[in-house]
């Protein structure tokens, strides 16, 4: 996977996580193990485990093996944690992100890497080693429809990533919208040949502003371990505030907007245009209104 950082600078990417995912869909041990790890009660014992103190020592390898740079965070140690799922979702120290609060720009909602696409009738993109259309992706032919000609923001977060998001507008939210996870063989019998088909459990709502129309935020979580932990049901929400966490998993977060409502940032355009992704930190303006009166890059 190949990315472009804040500097400009193109990195080629291919982590232990895309690692692992290879293995395990790509490959007979990978694809019984998977079955195995699926089966009713053995993922919730896992992320029950990891909400428990005996989990700690699962942080300092961590922490060495990925490089981990503590210093924005306010608790620095495993000592100060009381499980793994509380240093996963670790807090910034304040002033760590800023928030673009311009009402006409649209700020990330977190941390991660940023693709970006125009949305048509047969549009579709690769989340999590599936690939969805937005009709797919909701669930709900009538819905998609409503971004027809809009743009649909994926933003992929890696382990290592800040795990905590915020609402990128202000507006009416709507009551959350969950969609369990999926995942079976073509044919079930034959596991160790059958191609794996998976969807990741993911979850979204609604939010109504007077500058971008109704802006869809959806998370998706892992498909065995990895929990969206959103905070609000229906009801008025702010700019900025945090909405939820991911426990562990990797995680995407995809933001549709509907058309003539965004003017998305050029390089962010361009970069996807040449299967790049684009680095970006939560509060990072993506994207500008119609509405907004100055001209931008």
């Amino acid at each position: 996977m190949r990315y472009v950082d804040h500097c400009g600078e193109i990195h080629e990417e291919q982590g232990k996580q895309d690692r692992l995912f290879s293995v395990l869909y790509t490959t007979n041990a990978g694809r019984w193990l998977i079955k195995c790890l699926v089966r009713p009660g053995i993922s919730e014992k896992v992320g029950a485990y990891l909400d428990t103190k005996a989990s700690r020592w699962l942080i300092l390898p961590f922490m060495r093996s990925c490089h981990l740079d503590m210093a924005p965070y306010r608790r620095k140690t495993p000592a100060e944690y009381i499980s793994y799922n509380d240093f996963f979702t670790r807090e910034l120290l304040p002033g760590m992100r800023v928030v673009d609060r311009e009402n006409t720009h649209f700020p990330s909602p977190c941390d991660g890497k940023a693709t970006v696409y125009p949305i048509g009738e047969d549009t579709s993109f690769v989340v999590k080693q599936t690939r969805y259309t937005v009709a797919s992706l909701l669930k709900n032919r009538q819905l998609a429809k409503r971004y027809q000609g809009g743009y649909a923001i994926v933003l992929r977060l890696c382990v290592t990533d800040y795990h905590r998001y915020i609402y990128p507008v202000s507006g009416e939210k709507s009551d959350n919208y969950f969609i369990p996870g999926v995942l079976h063989t073509v044919n079930p019998i034959a596991v160790e040949t059958a191609e794996v088909f998976k969807e990741n459990a993911r979850e979204f709502t609604l939010v109504k502003n007077n500058e971008f129309g109704t802006v869809l935020q959806m998370e998706v979580g892992a498909l065995m371990v990895g929990r969206i932990c959103n905070y609000h049901q229906q009801g008025c929400v702010e700019r900025g505030q945090e909405k939820g966490r991911f426990e562990f998993g990797g995680s995407t977060i995809i933001l549709l907007i509907q058309r003539d409502r965004i003017q998305i940032r050029e390089d962010l355009l361009k970069n996807t245009a040449r299967e790049c992704e684009t680095e970006v930190h939560m509060g990072e303006c993506l994207g500008y209104s119609f509405n907004a009166m100055t001209v931008h890059p």
